[in-house]
């Protein structure tokens, strides 16, 4: 049997009368429960259970100041803008493309993203969609890969589910109009990748994600259902009580960014595939727009939330102090380095030019991602350098130009031809494993709210994602969460009348504030951000201790109350609202939520690694839990802004 306790101790953790032990600290508001497979199925009962069992849990957040952001002058009740949509889609990924153009098949959509609809971490995805599409490969097969790769803590059903749909998922984008690689004898072109023991992975060269979302945002664009609202920031997600129990998802707050008005989207179901958090780490091969904006979101709006202690690292992003011709500004995030590459041969040295990876696993470069970024950080603290070489120039020239022109044009850029010269890499952080809690077909234990893409946590990739697995998720989640969100919606009524029943944010700026204490605010957001950032990455990078995560567990605590203070000490307010100080507020929240996450696994297990417990326990072989809490007890930065003047909107 499993158990929960939300008394003082955040890190108990009890199964089988065992518990995990930690200490009293500024996140024991948050509340574990540590539940084995066969007590809390990750699909089709987890929506039921979760709720039953709601309880106290509480995170704080933070954002950041971009340079090029500017906040408009005085802080104002902004524009009464409110649109209404049956479908709301926060995120325009793979996840929430797809999804939105099977849903716009029976109503109105609106896919709200940050920035150009372009810019979501599909984007940057190089290697590619593994899919069972070899006569000689199995679903069986991909299975075992991706249990193995995660640790044994994958949920099986899931992973048949995914592994299983997945060809016809990639037909689906074929029909659709994306182009992929195909091989001399006119079939698909199948790369093989690190974890995996067969080719499946289908790629349009090392710019997939690309060339996917080309053809999404393409469909998307001539649907006349859909409408897309870029420059949009999603503020807070818009939920009330039903029954004094169940809490429902009415919709979304969001920042219109180029005209600083506030923009009220209400829906009869909001499907969130907003992203990861990389950007809670200094180096991330995400783009600038994954804050963890969906998960501190959801996690404010009560959801459950799961894993989040698996960060993967990416063993090979391009170390910009290896290249010959140094980039003369410092880039918004890191250059990836495909798995494809490790997958085609490429090797890994130090910079004595020793071959380091056999000495570490028996399958070498090919190992899961997991084991591969240890060793490459064991090897730099060993030896004291700041990067290690990948090669791939033993292969033919036009081989190599032809599966990673991308690639070969950046490194030419600076000096560094890939054909005659070895790759400088480093890790940097690159997808959550954890996330938004989530069933089979993307429910949540909230009502009306549904998760695919990076922002949820399915079950499929366990302790570490399998290379190739995350856009593969994302279609099938995304595809799988269109029949039960059309029932809801026909079975649904939207209330006209409901949207004056929030608090409406109001937008910060100078007029009121004042110029001086906006560039204050400004400047020391982004001096927290970069204090945060170093934090993670010190204590709670790829190796970890429990002695490192209470110091990043108290750091974080003093420099949210240093920011928060700040602001509240010169004129902020509850429903205030900035894109910079959104975004602050929604990294705190996940840097938070991943340290406590951390400190609750005593053991070792795929991307969790830590010095104090170094083995893989059987016992703990459990998905770690953060079911939520009163929002009366939480800070500002872990509160929703709204205030809710009625509870009748069902």
């Amino acid at each position: 049997m499993a158990a929960y306790v939300s008394v003082g101790n955040i890190h108990n953790l009890f199964l089988s009368g065992q518990g995990y032990r930690g200490h009293d600290s500024w996140s024991s508001g948050f509340t574990f429960r540590a539940n084995s497979f066969k007590d809390l199925s990750w699909s089709s009962r987890v929506s039921k259970a979760l709720k039953a069992e709601r309880c106290g849990c509480y995170s704080r957040g933070v954002s950041t100041f971009n340079e090029s952001s500017k906040i408009n002058t005085s802080i104002r009740a902004v524009s009464s803008s409110t649109k209404y949509y049956d479908f709301t889609v926060i995120g325009s990924g793979v996840a929430g493309l797809r999804y939105a153009l099977e849903v716009a098949k029976q109503g109105t959509v609106a896919v709200i993203t940050k920035d150009e609809p372009h810019e979501s971490n599909t984007n940057y995805a190089q290697g590619g969609v593994s899919a069972v599409l070899c006569p000689l490969d199995s679903v069986e097969s991909h299975m075992q890969d991706t249990m193995v790769a995660g640790a044994h803590l994958c949920d099986e059903e899931t992973v048949r589910v995914v592994c299983t749909e997945g060809p016809e998922r990639i037909r689906e984008l074929i029909a659709m109009g994306a182009s992929f690689d195909h091989g001399e004898d006119g079939n698909l072109h199948l790369a093989r990748e690190g974890g995996h023991s067969h080719h499946r992975i289908v790629h349009a060269a090392d710019m997939t994600g690309r060339e996917i979302e080309r053809a999404l945002l393409e469909a998307v664009l001539h649907d006349p259902n859909i409408s897309v609202f870029k420059h949009h920031f999603a503020i807070d997600l818009l939920t009330s009580q039903q029954d004094g129990l169940d809490t429902v998802c009415h919709g979304v707050d969001t920042l219109n960014i180029k005209t600083n008005e506030v923009v009220r989207f209400l829906s009869k179901v909001t499907l969130l595939a907003s992203g990861g958090a990389g950007h809670i780490y200094p180096s991330t091969t995400n783009p600038l727009v994954a804050t963890g904006d969906g998960m501190a979101m959801a996690h404010r709006a009560q959801a459950v939330i799961s894993n989040m202690e698996f960060v993967q690292f990416h063993p090979t992003a391009l170390a910009d102090e290896g290249l010959p011709i140094k980039p003369q500004t410092a880039r918004e995030n890191a250059f990836l380095i495909t798995e494809a590459v490790r997958g085609d041969g490429g090797i890994l040295y130090n910079l004595a030019m020793e071959r380091f990876m056999p000495v570490y696993d028996e399958r070498a470069e090919l190992a899961p991602r997991d084991v591969v970024a240890r060793s490459i950080d064991d090897q730099l603290k060993k030896r004291k350098e700041k990067y290690v070489l990948l090669d791939i120039s033993h292969k033919p020239r036009e081989k190599i130009l032809a599966h990673f022109p991308n690639i070969a044009s950046e490194c030419l850029k600076h000096g560094l031809d890939i054909t005659r010269q070895p790759i400088p890499v480093v890790p940097a952080a690159h997808y959550m494993c954890g996330g938004v809690r989530a069933g089979l077909q993307g429910e949540t234990n909230v009502i009306g709210l549904f998760v695919a893409g990076e922002v949820a946590c399915t079950g499929l990739h366990g302790a570490n994602r399998l290379a190739s697995n995350s856009l593969l998720e994302a279609l099938v989640f995304a595809r799988r969460a269109v029949q039960p969100s059309t029932e809801l919606m026909k079975s649904t009524r939207l209330d006209l009348t409901a949207s004056e029943k929030w608090s409406r944010p109001v937008v910060a700026t100078a007029r009121s504030l004042g110029e001086d204490v906006i560039s204050k605010i400004l400047a020391l957001t982004r001096e927290v951000r970069r204090e945060l950032q170093g934090v993670m990455w010190k204590y709670v990078g790829i190796v970890r201790s429990t002695t490192r995560l209470n110091t990043a567990e108290r750091k974080i605590a003093e420099l949210e109350a240093k920011w928060e203070t700040f602001l509240f000490e010169h004129g902020w307010e509850q429903t205030v609202v900035a894109l910079e100080a959104c975004e602050m507020r929604n990294l705190f929240c996940c840097a938070k939520l991943v340290v406590s996450s951390a400190l609750a696994r005593h053991e070792s297990r795929g991307l969790h690694y830590t010095t104090d417990f170094p083995f893989v326990e059987e016992s703990k072989r459990i998905p770690t839990i953060i079911l939520p809490s009163s929002p009366t007890t939480a800070s500002w930065s872990s509160r929703q802004l709204q205030n809710i003047s009625s509870t009748s909107l069902i």
